[in-house]
């Protein structure tokens, strides 16, 4: 019996992309090139990974619509199919519309309190169908969550869904009992929601619909209404996620909502972006103060839209890092933005168009594959939901990595090892992986991910 290490690589300027390029035996471990070692723990296990995916848009959900159905099931074999695809396994849906919508709505009429004219009409039509299919796909295996960009604009101070503005207290019980409707409205259509956030970029006013809560204001109304109605309700299962903002402020967000111990009772865990700073430390710093709480990335995207950059190769690797840092700071989850989006990247109501990892040409019927999909997919694909990451360090700073463990493998044996390997300079870069008394030794081309599965047969 041989242990050895299955090789999946992506790297710029080749055909490669996850493809298995090699078997490479595991050796003794000699402390050769010890510059070059990347150090694997197997023992020492951290956080359950939740799973990896994207977000399930009017946008894209109106994009696949345009296209034939062969096209529209390569997209969704492509995301859902782990044998075939990357298979996500995390989504995120909007709760009434965001700026990738075509147009702005809700789901209840102007000033209905009672939310007796609740409805999902809007979302049958392209939404609802295109969650379905992901989830037939994935065989149910799909956890999603829900974010609202802004309530009704009846129910907010500016009376305008865009621009900020805030939720006005008469109405926040009625905007509680709105997300308990649509979780019971999407259960009635077969769609099990996982978790919800609070607001998302609850700190942002935007020119597409938004709403501005403090730190303060969000901690009351998940502590005196929107927690306690979904208790009630018989939601508690329902995971709350809180914030749903930038790392740069989420310690901060973090320490006054979850100090509180009648908000903190109710909140699952802390969502997060990585738009206008990397500040990673700050996912670490809430892992370790509050260790209780679980960690969500739950938006990420690069824009604006060019057509011209779109197989640009840094935007990959500018996903690659992302995940491999929260990953290692106890991040359980990865959900990235828009799964498709058209030629113009897009459709968006409001002109905030941005990339996505897959294009459709809508006009020609194709699907463009950009470097995100295959970085995301070297994660997706491999590391499952269940999956414990493992430690994992590093020699130099020239091979990023990340490593984890499938705990159905038992212990005692280093099969079930999954091992993330970047390269993100423009030169190759030998790479020792050390795992207990044995090593992989391969050179990662420039530009490059790799993930390496071990296993004996």
């Amino acid at each position: 019996m041989e242990t050895f290490a299955r090789v999946f690589l992506t790297a710029k300027d080749t055909e490669h992309r996850l493809c298995e390029v090699s078997r490479v035996p595991l050796q003794p471990h000699t402390w050769e090139d010890w510059l070059n070692y990347v150090f694997v723990d197997p023992h020492k296990q951290n956080q359950t990974v939740i799973g990896f995916g994207g977000a399930l848009t009017d946008a894209a959900a109106e994009t696949l619509a345009k296209l034939s159905e062969d096209k529209q099931q390569e997209l969704i074999t492509a995301y859902f199919d782990r044998d075939k695809g990357i298979g996500y396994s995390l989504g995120r849906v909007n709760i009434n519309s965001c700026d990738f919508s075509s147009d702005m709505y809700t789901y209840c009429d102007e000033g209905d309190v009672s939310l007796r004219s609740f409805s999902l009409a809007h979302d049958l039509r392209y939404k609802i169908p295109f969650i379905k299919r992901a989830l037939s796909a994935t065989a149910g295996d799909l956890a999603l969550f829900a974010s609202p960009w802004s309530p009704p604009a009846w129910m907010k101070d500016n009376k305008d869904m865009l621009y900020g503005g805030k939720l006005l207290p008469k109405y926040r019980d009625a905007w509680a009992r709105y997300f308990v409707k649509f979780i019971e409205h999407y259960a009635a259509e077969g769609i099990p929601l996982w978790g919800i956030t609070v607001q998302n970029e609850p700190l942002a006013s935007q020119t597409w619909e938004s709403c501005i809560y403090t730190a303060e204001e969000e901690r009351d109304f998940i502590r005196d209404h929107l927690g306690p109605m979904l208790h009630t309700s018989g939601h508690g299962r329902v995971k709350l996620i809180a914030w749903d903002h930038n790392r740069g402020v989420m310690y901060e967000r973090a320490r006054v909502i979850l100090s509180d111990p009648g908000a903190a009772h109710y909140v699952w865990g802390i969502g997060y972006h990585w738009y206008c700073s990397e500040s990673y430390e700050n996912v670490s710093l809430v892992r370790e103060s509050f260790p209780g709480t679980h960690l969500l990335f739950t938006e990420g995207c690069h824009g604006p839209y060019d057509r011209a950059r779109l197989n640009e190769w840094w935007v990959g690797e500018m996903y690659g890092m992302a995940l491999i840092q929260d990953m290692n700071r106890g991040c359980e989850g990865w959900c990235d933005w828009n799964i498709l989006l058209d030629e113009y990247g897009g459709p968006n109501h409001v002109g905030n168009c941005c990339f996505a990892p897959v294009h459709a040409d809508t006009e020609k019927n194709e699907l463009i594959y950009t470097t995100p999909y295959y970085y995301l997919g070297h994660f997706s694909k491999f590391v499952r939901p269940g999956y414990r990451r493992i430690a994992c360090s590093t020699s130099n700073d020239t091979i990023l990595a990340a490593a984890f463990r499938d705990p159905a493998r038992g212990q005692g044996t280093v099969d079930g090892t999954v091992i993330v390997l970047m390269n993100k300079t423009a030169e190759e870069k030998p790479a020792k992986v050390q795992i207990e008394d044995r090593e992989i030794t391969y050179v990662m081309p420039p530009n490059s991910i790799a993930t390496m599965i071990v296993d004996t047969q």
